[in-house]
């Protein structure tokens, strides 16, 4: 695990602990002290799982003598009814639960139809805060969930990739300016991607040198025309409005990736029981 990623998990754990636990947990004081238990977890329902870091950095952080067998692997998938993992330790400790996540990662490798499509998260918060797209706090998380689901991540935040949009390029005076300033400034140390609303944008976009180009909200068959025009030139990535339902069939047009927002902004944690045996 990465020390940024290591850094996450013990700030989002401290985090939750003190919002939930807060002064201490007064139900958990009905029992005695030095009791201990075993405890295991289960899933109702399918998933894949991911969050083992964050789990396990929860039940160390109340009981740091715990013993966490965990009986799945990180991005298994799993069966409703299945025993993800099994605790022992304080009995006190194991009632300050700790919830768990799912990613529906099996849309585009499912079926009969094989793709080399890569399969990603949009980046971080959009400005408009009616419709974020990775939770204020939990970006890391999230982003760890997509890749543990077999998906590949964007840029974390604005400051490792450059992303030209509509308004740089109106700011900027076009497609030709804006990319070659985003190329003088990104100096190869990271990547440069435009996106483009129709054809004609994407063939200005090739002309300048795009060697990474978004398309945005293009129909299905714009998307194979996108294809047979950039014809290596240049990686396509499709977004906008594409959902889980629909990623397999803009993966089938050709295009070399899928921005999928709702693999960070529409999860749910998947419905979790934990039993509790004393000892």
């Amino acid at each position: 695990m990465s020390d940024l990623l290591a850094s996450a998990v013990e700030t989002d754990v401290n985090r939750a602990l003190a919002e939930d636990v807060g002064s201490g947990d007064l139900t958990a004081l009905l029992i005695p002290a030095t009791q201990t238990a075993h405890a295991c977890v289960i899933t109702r329902e399918p998933a894949v799982i991911a969050g083992r870091p964050w789990f396990d950095a929860c039940f160390r952080a109340l009981d740091l003598g715990c013993v966490i067998d965990w009986r799945v692997n990180e991005g298994a998938p799993v069966a409703a009814g299945s025993v993800l993992v099994e605790l022992s330790g304080n009995a006190r400790a194991a009632h300050r639960r700790t919830p768990g996540a799912e990613l529906p990662a099996d849309a585009v490798v499912g079926g009969h139809c094989d793709t080399s499509l890569r399969r990603g998260c949009t980046r971080q918060p959009c400005r408009n805060p009616r419709h974020p797209k990775t939770l204020p706090g939990l970006r890391l998380a999230e982003k760890y969930a997509v890749r543990v689901g077999g998906g590949q991540n964007q840029r974390v935040g604005l400051y490792d990739g450059i992303l030209i949009k509509e308004n740089h390029i109106a700011a900027a005076g076009g497609i030709a300016q804006v990319l070659n300033a985003a190329f003088e400034l990104a100096a190869g140390k990271v990547s440069v991607q435009i996106e483009v609303e129709n054809l004609d944008e994407l063939d200005q976009a090739l002309a300048a040198g795009a060697s990474l180009i978004l398309l945005d909200n293009f129909s299905l068959d714009d998307m194979r025309h996108a294809v047979r025009l950039a014809h290596g030139r240049a990686l396509l990535e499709a977004s906008g409005n594409i959902t889980l339902d629909t990623v397999r069939a803009v993966a089938e047009t050709g295009v070399d990736r899928i921005s999928v927002g709702s693999l960070t902004k529409h999860i749910r944690a998947v419905d979790l029981s934990m039993r509790i045996d004393t000892l």
